[in-house]
């Protein structure tokens, strides 16, 4: 594609796109900062709960988890030592795998869970979807399926079980 002229943005869609930008710089900070504040959690930190309360006994590959919550495996690796530290969390070795290890949710993380489950869900409605129409939702929910299917095909909508 070089020396081809660039397929440039129309104005619409350069309107479109700044304000998906501010949406992705704003919205987790806040999130994270309700979080923080209630709850002495990073968005990480609960988005690593929530995806091992929706797996069989709590518990994930550390590899599907790095994949999930889409963090280097190095990230993950370190976030998993201050959440064991925390007793969120603790890791237990692969019985068939000597390589591969599994994150596990404890009976403190739980609880910790289902006390920000309320704080993360208000700060959610109250930024996002409260403030859209069911018709807007809809719109937008099929829009991000189909940007999220082509930047990761295994992007899936995790079921609807709460904590």
């Amino acid at each position: 594609m070089t020396g081809a002229e660039p397929r440039w943005l129309s104005d619409e869609d350069q309107c479109v796109w700044r304000k998906i930008i501010a949406v992705i710089n704003m919205l987790p900070p806040e999130l994270e900062r309700e979080l923080q504040r209630e709850h002495g959690l990073s968005l990480h930190d609960y988005q690593i709960l929530v995806h091992l309360s929706e797996h069989p006994d709590r518990e994930a590959r550390l590899s599907d988890l790095a994949e999930a919550t889409q963090q280097s495996k190095s990230r993950l690796s370190h976030q998993m030592t201050r959440m064991e530290n925390a007793g969120l969390v603790t890791r237990r070795n692969c019985p068939t795998d000597r390589r591969g290890a599994f994150a596990v949710l404890t009976e403190e993380g739980w609880r910790v869970l289902k006390a920000a489950a309320p704080t993360h869900v208000e700060g959610v409605r109250r930024n996002l979807m409260d403030l859209m129409t069911p018709e807007q939702k809809k719109v937008v929910g099929e829009a991000f399926t189909a940007v999220a299917e082509n930047l990761r095909p295994t992007a899936r909508c995790p079921s609807q079980k709460q904590p």
